[in-house]
C-alpha cells in the first residue's frame, strides 16, 4: 500500500488546480478541450437558409457518382449487386430542319438523361423522310446500334421521339438492353422532382396514362388467362378464368387514373378558389414562363425574393411558386414561376398539367424568359409558344425576357432584340437589367378602370390605403377638410367612394 506524502494538502493541491479551464496548452486533454469548444462554437456567417435552398439540400443528400466504384473484377464465386448510374446510348431520326437543330436536339437529349441519373456513352442519329413504323431508325441501323450497345456495355437506349409499343417491342428484341423513349424519360424526370401532393398526382396520372397503352410481359405471360378455384385464380375482384393479366393489370390501371382524376378534381377546387378571390379584388396577376432551365426561378427570386430551389437542371421546378409584390406606386399583384417547357412536350404532360398551367392562360402578362446563351434562342420561343397555344395562353400579353445575358453573346442579344421589339435583357445572377424588367412589368399591368376625384375624411384611412394598395393614384393633397384625392379605381372600390365626393 502506498502511502501519501507527509505534506500533502488536498485543499492546496484543489486551489493549484481551480484555473486549468482558463489554460491554453498544445497537448493534453486541455487543448482537447478548447478544441471541442471551438468547433462547437457557431459560424459567423451563419443565416437561416431559403425554402429553395433547403429543397436543394435535401435533393443532393443522396447522389450517385460515378468513377469512384471498387467494383469487384471476379464475381464469378460469389453473388454481387451493384447501384450505379445507368450507361446509356442516344439514338435519333433527323426528319426536317437543319443539321444545326439535329445536333441541338440530341445535346437536349444528353442533358434530359444526365439529370434523370445515367451516363451518355455515345449518340447517334439519322437523315430519313419519316421514323421507321417497325423499328424507328431502319433494319440496318439496328444491327449498328446492336454492335455499338454490345461494345460500349451500355444497358439502356433512349431514343429522341416518342415510340409506339410495337417500335420499342422490336427494338428490345433487336439490340437485347431496355428501350426507353424522350416521353419517358421526360415522365421519368417529373416523378424525382415532383414535391406537393397536387404534382406528384399529375405526374402519376401522366405516367399511368402513357404506361396503359405499352404494358407487355417477358415470355407473353400478360396474355395468358388465369387458372385456379377462386375467380380464375386472380383472387377476388378478378373477372373470371377468361380474363388475361394484361386485362387485369389495365383494368387496374383505369381505376388508378380515374382516382387520380378525382383527386386532381378536388385540387382544382381549391385552386380555383384562390384564384376567385384575387379576381375579386382585382389583383393582378403575372406569370413566369419559358424553356426549362431558361432561368425562371432565378428571376423570380430576383424580383420577389422568393427563396424558391434553384438548381442548373432541366425541370429542377415543377411545383407553382406564387408570391405577392407591389409597384413602385404601391399597387399590388401576384407574380407565380411555372413548369417549364421544352421541345415536343410529351401531350400527356400537358393534360395532366392542365390546372396548374391555367395559371399562365389566367394571367394578365406573360414573362416569356428565354435563355441567351442558348444555341438556338428562337427555337426555345417557338417550343413555348406551342404549348401556350394549346392551353388558350397566346392571348395573353407577352413581354420576352431575355435572361443570362452575362454569358450570352451581344450579337444574339441584339438579334433577338431585332426579331422581339418587346423585349428587355436581364441577368438573374447579376442583377443587370433587373429595374429596367420591372419597370416594363409595372407599365403593362392592366390599370383600373374608374377615374375617381374624392374628398376622404381623416377617419377613413382604411379607404386611402385601399386606394393605394388597389388603385393608381394620380393626384393627392391634404388639406383642412380632408385628403383631396384623384385616382383610378375599380368598380368595387368606386362604389365605396361614392359616398365622399370631391
Amino acid at each position: 500500500m502506498t502511502n501519501a506524502p507527509e505534506n500533502f494538502d488536498l485543499a492546496q493541491e484543489l486551489a493549484d488546480t481551480a484555473d486549468w479551464d482558463e489554460e491554453t496548452s498544445e497537448s493534453g486533454p486541455r487543448a482537447a478541450s478548447s478544441t471541442t469548444t471551438t468547433s462547437t462554437a457557431p459560424w459567423p456567417d451563419e443565416r437561416e437558409q431559403t425554402t429553395g435552398e433547403q429543397d436543394l439540400a435535401a435533393r443532393h443528400q443522396l447522389r450517385r457518382v460515378a468513377g469512384l466504384s471498387t467494383e469487384l473484377e471476379d464475381i464469378s464465386e460469389v453473388e454481387y449487386r451493384q447501384l450505379r448510374l445507368e450507361r446509356v446510348v442516344l439514338v435519333g431520326v433527323w426528319t426536317e430542319g437543319s443539321v444545326a437543330d439535329a445536333e441541338n436536339s440530341m445535346a437536349e437529349l444528353a442533358l434530359l438523361a444526365e439529370t434523370a441519373g445515367s451516363t451518355v456513352l455515345d449518340a447517334l442519329y439519322q437523315r430519313r423522310d419519316s421514323p421507321d413504323p417497325a423499328t424507328y431508325i431502319g433494319r440496318g441501323k439496328v444491327e449498328g446500334l446492336a454492335e455499338i450497345v454490345k461494345a460500349s456495355g451500355a444497358d439502356t437506349v433512349i431514343c429522341d421521339g416518342e415510340l409506339a409499343p410495337s417500335q420499342l417491342r422490336n427494338l428490345e428484341d433487336k439490340v437485347k438492353v431496355k428501350v426507353v423513349d424522350r416521353t419517358a424519360l421526360i415522365l421519368d424526370i417529373f416523378a424525382q422532382h415532383a414535391k406537393s401532393r397536387e404534382g406528384q398526382a399529375q405526374v402519376e396520372l401522366a405516367q399511368l396514362s402513357y404506361m396503359k397503352q405499352r404494358l407487355r410481359g417477358w415470355g407473353g405471360n400478360l396474355s395468358r388467362q388465369a387458372g385456379g378455384r377462386v375467380a380464375g385464380g386472380a383472387g377476388i375482384g378478378g373477372r373470371g378464368p377468361g380474363e388475361t393479366k394484361i386485362e387485369t393489370d389495365r383494368r387496374r390501371i383505369n381505376t388508378k387514373i380515374a382516382k387520380l382524376r378525382r383527386d386532381l378534381a378536388h385540387m382544382k377546387t381549391t385552386r380555383d378558389t384562390k384564384r376567385s378571390g384575387r379576381k375579386r379584388h382585382e389583383i393582378p396577376s403575372v406569370a413566369i414562363a419559358g424553356y426549362t432551365n431558361a432561368g425562371k426561378s432565378s428571376l423570380l427570386n430576383r424580383l420577389t425574393d422568393a427563396g424558391v430551389l434553384v438548381e442548373d437542371a432541366l425541370f429542377a421546378t415543377l411545383d407553382p411558386t406564387t408570391r405577392r409584390t407591389e409597384t413602385g406606386d404601391g399597387r399590388v399583384y401576384t407574380m407565380s414561376d411555372t413548369v417549364g417547357f421544352v421541345r415536343h412536350l410529351p401531350h400527356q404532360l400537358v393534360e395532366a398539367f392542365r390546372s396548374t398551367l391555367e395559371e399562365v392562360a389566367d394571367a394578365d402578362l406573360i414573362v416569356h424568359v428565354v435563355d441567351g446563351s442558348h444555341p438556338d434562342p428562337e427555337g426555345q420561343l417557338a417550343a413555348v409558344r406551342e404549348v401556350l397555344a394549346e392551353i388558350g395562353a397566346d392571348k395573353v400579353p407577352e413581354l420576352v425576357a431575355i435572361n443570362k445575358a452575362d454569358v450570352a453573346d451581344p450579337h444574339v442579344v441584339a438579334r433577338l432584340r431585332q426579331r422581339e421589339p418587346h423585349s428587355v435583357v436581364v441577368s438573374a445572377r447579376t442583377g443587370e437589367g433587373v429595374a429596367e424588367a420591372l419597370a416594363a412589368i409595372e407599365s403593362e399591368l392592366p390599370k383600373p378602370a374608374v377615374e375617381v376625384a374624392v374628398l376622404l375624411p381623416y377617419d377613413r384611412g382604411d379607404l386611402l390605403s385601399k386606394v393605394h394598395e388597389h388603385g393608381e393614384v394620380i393626384s393627392l393633397e391634404h388639406t383642412g377638410e380632408g385628403t383631396r384625392l384623384t385616382a383610378r379605381v375599380n368598380e368595387v372600390l368606386a362604389g365605396e367612394l361614392a359616398a365622399y365626393p370631391g
